[in-house]
């Protein structure tokens, strides 16, 4: 268990509590990292430790936290700094950092401060002032669309039209994947967005990657995929 989380669960009974805490950052897909003023790493979790492993976009050297373009570095090392003194984050360069991969991949950061109290209850050297979020920029498919279901009552065909338009885009290419005409597709998107409110084919997809889930290990539900029913 890392010393950080025995930090903030001092007490010998609390440390069930802190093993779960551990378990329910890992569950997390998105990586994070915890971290003192001078960018020290006191914690990432498993999704945190395999973009380190891949030393793509951050590494750690010397036991900091560091991003591997030295501008971007620079910039969340100020942010670490005037999180450590207190200060309102937005009074630094900014809490989302975009950042580009050696693939071209694209990913954002974003730093949350710790709240005083926190701060307070986790012992020296051990302080940590602010949470790191790294996350690459990419459209997740909930793996239980059935919730978008529910929530604007679609029927099947509704679904798996909404979906496979997220995953090809265009009309064309939806009416060709699921076997129908074009003017079928049409008829379906437009009682789509009668349902949910969006006027764009763009408000729909953005609509779906509000549904993504916080955490790992899903699997994509390809049900939609299937045969036109």
């Amino acid at each position: 268990m890392n010393a950080v989380l025995h930090s903030l669960f001092p007490a010998p009974r609390m440390a069930v509590e802190a093993a779960v805490f551990a378990d329910t950052l890992d569950g997390l897909d998105v990586a994070l990292y915890l971290v003192d003023a001078d960018a020290r790493l006191l914690h990432a979790n498993t999704a945190g430790r395999a973009v380190l492993d891949a030393h793509d976009i951050l590494c750690e050297s010397c036991g900091h936290l560091a991003a591997c373009d030295p501008t971007l570095n620079q910039t969340l090392r100020h942010v670490f700094a005037v999180a450590g003194h207190g200060h309102a984050i937005r009074d630094a360069d900014g809490t989302a950092v975009p950042m580009i991969g050696k693939d071209g991949h694209r990913h954002v950061a974003h730093v949350l401060p710790l709240t005083p109290g926190t701060c307070r209850r986790a012992s020296e050297p051990y302080r940590a002032v602010a949470a790191l979020f790294v996350r690459k920029v990419a459209l997740t498919i909930p793996p239980r669309p059935d919730v978008i279901r529910s929530a604007f009552r679609l029927t099947p065909t509704e679904l798996r039209v909404l979906l496979a338009i997220v995953e090809l885009g265009s009309i064309r290419d939806v009416a060709t994947a699921l076997g129908v005409a074009e003017t079928t597709i049409k008829t379906h998107v437009s009682r789509l967005f009668e349902k949910t409110g969006a006027t764009r084919q763009a408000d729909l997809v953005k609509l779906v990657a509000g549904y993504a889930p916080p955490l790992r290990d899903f699997g994509i539900d390809r049900q939609h995929s299937g045969a036109w029913r």
